[in-house]
């Protein structure tokens, strides 16, 4: 009998701790970032909530079938709101609030950038260091009139400021090499045209990211997507953020996951990447593209930028690190992209015209996502859609703006 009652309080002992450990885990983001009203965090209600005619007016346009917005302010969540439908095809969906969406290249600052400046705070390279030294055969710019030859460096990644072309599609890749393997892909651009010496201009280019993506790889000798998971998504408790959820077989997070576009054969992308590089090129863990998040989770990552690196006690980059990662290079001032964010570029229009025009960075995603923080007036706006669904056409290059604006103005204190 003692060991019937012995066991039975073990039993019990143990399923109370199980149920605190699942609190705890459905309670992590109400910990790590406190809900407050517009009025606590000093903004008007009011003037707020004309956000919402703005999106629907986007979706009674038909330029999206929905969105999520989150505005954090002062590492506090004061609007969490989904509007219109998560899926139109093949099925109708409304949009949830914890939907979550392909990041498209907002995975380049959230997940590529934040690792590799973590790798640069442990002293595993420099920013000016050559990308010949992490990438084998890397080659630098030559001088089409002198013959000169100018090294290709990290910080040129970073800042879009390296010369290399924007963008090369698979079926480049299968030509020139046969297949679709992403060594192929790192050859080609290890030795594709330069098309202006590094710092003397400015391209928006998703190789630089793919390079960036490869050169973490070779350091840490880990997939970009594991070690982004285990020391970014991870660390700050995001628990609806990764990369390749089909693939993973993550149910929890598929659930979730809002469609993009229909393919030829009827079907639509789900949980798989919408990028041709990263999905195809890539097999969904890239530097350019492949994040899947939600509203709630980018908001923790957003406070943790504006405050430092951390947020509820659980640190992602040094308070240092996001200063640098954030400001505009002395040498690129001209330029507008800070170390994987853009500050004031011509892709800068996100940010709207309200907010501080040089300290501000933000970044957007093809598929219609979008990222805006004010380090200033401690501003955060995550702007979360997907105009490529069912098909890609529309924008929402206005409406960021118009919500950035909007967010911005309703700030009264």
């Amino acid at each position: 009998m003692r060991k019937i009652a012995f066991y039975t309080i073990l039993l019990s002992a143990f399923c109370i701790f199980s149920c605190a450990q699942s609190g705890s885990d459905e309670n992590l983001t109400a910990q790590l970032i406190e809900r407050v009203s517009p009025a606590q965090a000093g903004m008007d209600p009011d003037r707020l909530a004309k956000v919402d005619d703005v999106i629907n007016e986007s979706i009674g346009n038909k330029e999206i079938p929905g969105a999520v917005l989150a505005v954090v302010r002062d590492c506090k969540i004061v609007y969490l709101k989904a509007y219109g439908n998560k899926s139109v095809y093949p099925e109708t969906e409304k949009m949830t609030e914890n939907t979550v969406f392909d990041l498209a290249s907002c995975s380049k600052p959230v997940g590529t950038a934040t690792s590799m400046m973590q790798l640069l705070e442990q002293g595993k390279y420099r920013l000016t260091d050559k990308v010949s030294m992490y990438i084998p055969g890397f080659e630098p710019y030559t001088d089409p009139k002198t013959g000169e030859k100018t090294d290709i460096r990290i910080v040129d990644l970073l800042t879009h400021t390296s010369g290399l072309p924007p963008y090369v599609s698979p079926e480049t890749i299968e030509k020139k090499y046969g297949n679709t393997e992403p060594s192929s892909l790192m050859d080609y651009i290890s030795h594709c045209r330069r098309d202006f010496k590094p710092t003397s201009d400015f391209q928006y280019s998703c190789l630089n990211f793919v390079t960036l993506q490869n050169i973490l790889q070779n350091i840490t000798g880990e997939k970009l997507c594991d070690y982004a998971q285990k020391n970014v998504f991870d660390v700050l408790g995001m628990k609806h953020t990764t990369y390749n959820p089909k693939a993973q077989g993550k149910k929890e997070i598929m659930d979730l996951v809002a469609p993009t576009e229909k393919q030829p054969d009827g079907s639509v992308l789900l949980g798989e990447v919408h990028d041709p590089i990263a999905r195809i090129l890539n097999k969904g863990n890239s530097g350019n593209a492949g994040v899947f998040s939600n509203a709630e989770d980018l908001a923790i990552f957003v406070s943790a930028m504006m405050n430092g690196g951390e947020i509820g006690g659980r640190r992602i980059l040094g308070e240092l690190t996001v200063k640098t990662m954030t400001r505009v290079p002395d040498q690129v001032k001209g330029l507008g992209r800070s170390l994987g964010w853009d500050n004031y570029s011509d892709y800068s229009s996100n940010n709207g015209n309200l907010f501080e025009p040089y300290r501000t960075f933000g970044h957007t995603g093809y598929t219609g996502t979008s990222i805006t923080v004010d380090p200033v007036s401690k501003t955060g706006v995550i702007l979360l859609t997907h105009h490529v669904h069912p098909v890609d056409k529309g924008s929402v290059v206005r409406l960021r703006a118009l919500v950035a604006n909007i967010v911005a103005g309703s700030i009264v204190k």
